[in-house]
């Protein structure tokens, strides 16, 4: 495949940080050196941009089991970050989250290098594609990733780019044989504004990623300004119970249709809770079913716990369809969605005398995932008790969300919450919250709540406190999953 990387600028990604020369790069000949290139998305362009034929290089802070995929297939990673470790290259990708004075981006600028940022570049790619955008505050992953896997078993052969590991996709990226993109589309730096697909889904919007948006019309905004980047002969899938809908969808050229679980809905997604699988291992699964506009087109076992995973997969479905799959081979893909890594992922059992501790890991980082999630899991799982070790990610949002967060684990018997995960935020920001006034709130609501810190501490813990019949749950998109691993490596 052979890729022309457009390198107009980009009315949306203005700023000293980035450089938009206007010329176009064929980019089988070009050296690209991506900075920040363990992350799963950066990972995925870079594999992408090799199979297109550029001579790819990366660095990042850290090794990790992406890093080592990345060398393993010729991309050479450097670990060190300075202005000397910036190879000779004809283009520099960097992450959104990379700051304006990283060594290698000034060094980048120095040379007249230049300079993308990881949606730009994807965008860029997606011009000459039919591209496929999903997004909104939650589902974005486990929807984007349900898409590419029921399109690959539709024999239709996409590429797709997640910010997560699908197994079934074979991780974060996949680059197939036909012009379909499908990614997805990150709100955080109105990242989402360089895409202009032909089909998009808007799942939901709430406030999140307040260290860019000042507030919640701020958000509803942006997302009004990505859904007016779609084709106007493509569709534009939405939320019908969200409040903002009408203000997002005002004045659009293409084609809008709602999903939600109102019969109002153009398409009605319900589960039903009386007709479950009869598999004989494990908890049992919910049937779901689709209607459009009254009538029904499909029904299947919903593949993962919970009413927003069925409303997930509704979405996947409902824009596979649009892109030609039948129902017929759409609902037996669906149903064998194995789901992503971090997302309500089980990872094992520990036996103890008298039983087994059930442990789960998950991504959820925002207090309406937590609050969806728990509720799905303990539906699913009826636990004796639900234990959730809470790690919260980033001080400003923390802050920002307090009651909410507070709010949302009413399903949680047990919270123990590690220190706050410190990532973009300033050091102001950083001494103006902290773990235990998530704690003293919780505790006010009446949970059983607890700061514990390292995390090989919350692991002692936790052989005190588990008991057979319980639920464990690790939460947030920091390394607090490493608790779920080495309590079950005790056993």
């Amino acid at each position: 495949m052979n890729l022309t990387l457009n390198l107009a600028p980009s009315p949306s990604m203005s700023g000293s940080q980035v450089n938009s020369p206007s010329r176009s790069i064929p980019l089988a000949r070009q050296r690209v050196h991506f900075v920040g290139v363990g992350g799963c998305g950066m990972s995925g362009l870079a594999r992408m941009a090799g199979q297109a034929g550029a001579r790819c290089s990366g660095s990042d802070m850290s090794n990790s089991s992406t890093v080592a995929d990345l060398v393993a297939h010729g991309i050479a990673v450097n670990l060190q970050q300075t202005a000397a470790s910036l190879p000779e290259a004809d283009l520099v990708v960097i992450s959104a989250a990379i700051p304006a004075m990283h060594p290698e981006v000034v060094e980048a600028h120095k040379r007249g290098i230049p300079v993308l940022k990881y949606a730009q570049m994807l965008g860029r790619l997606m011009a000459d594609r039919t591209g496929i955008a999903v997004a909104g505050t939650h589902g974005k992953s486990s929807t984007t990733s349900m898409l590419g896997h029921v399109l690959i078993q539709a024999g239709l052969d996409p590429s797709v780019i997640v910010g997560a590991n699908c197994p079934q996709i074979g991780g974060g990226w996949r680059l197939g044989a036909s012009d379909k993109l499908v990614v997805e589309a990150c709100e955080f730096d109105r990242s989402f504004h360089n895409y202009h697909p032909k089909l998009a889904a808007i799942l939901n919007i709430e406030e999140d990623h307040l260290d860019v948006y000042p507030n919640l019309e701020a958000i509803v905004e942006s997302f009004r300004v990505f859904a007016h980047n779609v084709h106007p002969e493509g569709l534009l899938l939405i939320n019908h119970e969200m409040p903002h809908r009408l203000t997002v969808t005002a004045g659009l050229s293409c084609r809008v249709e709602t999903i939600g679980f109102a019969p109002q809905a153009d398409w009605e997604v319900n589960l039903d809770q009386r007709s479950m699988s009869s598999e004989s291992a494990g908890p049992r699964r919910p049937r779901a079913i689709l209607h459009h506009r009254g009538q029904r087109v499909a029904e299947w076992l919903s593949p993962l716990p919970g009413d927003h995973m069925a409303y997930n997969a509704a979405a996947a479905g409902i824009l596979a369809h649009q892109l030609g799959a039948s129902w017929d081979a759409i609902t037996p893909a669906l149903e064998k969605f194995q789901g992503l890594e971090r997302r309500m992922q089980r990872i094992g059992q520990r036996s103890l005398t008298g039983g087994e501790v059930t442990v789960v890991d998950d991504y959820g980082h925002h207090p309406t995932e937590i609050d969806t999630t728990l509720r799905a899991l303990r539906r699913h799982y009826q636990p004796q008790r639900l234990i959730c070790v809470f790690q919260p990610h980033q001080h400003s949002r923390t802050r920002f969300l307090l009651d909410q967060f507070a709010a949302s684990f009413s399903e949680a018997d047990i919270v123990i919450v590690p220190q706050i995960y410190f990532v973009r935020d300033s050091e102001q920001e950083r001494q103006a919250v902290s773990a235990a006034d998530l704690v003293d709130r919780l505790r006010k609501r009446g949970r059983q709540a607890l700061h514990v810190h390292p995390l090989a501490a919350i692991v002692e813990q936790l052989e005190n406190i588990c008991r057979p019949g319980d639920l464990l749950v690790t939460m947030g998109a920091g390394d607090v999953w490493k608790v779920a691993r080495d309590y079950l490596a005790q056993g």
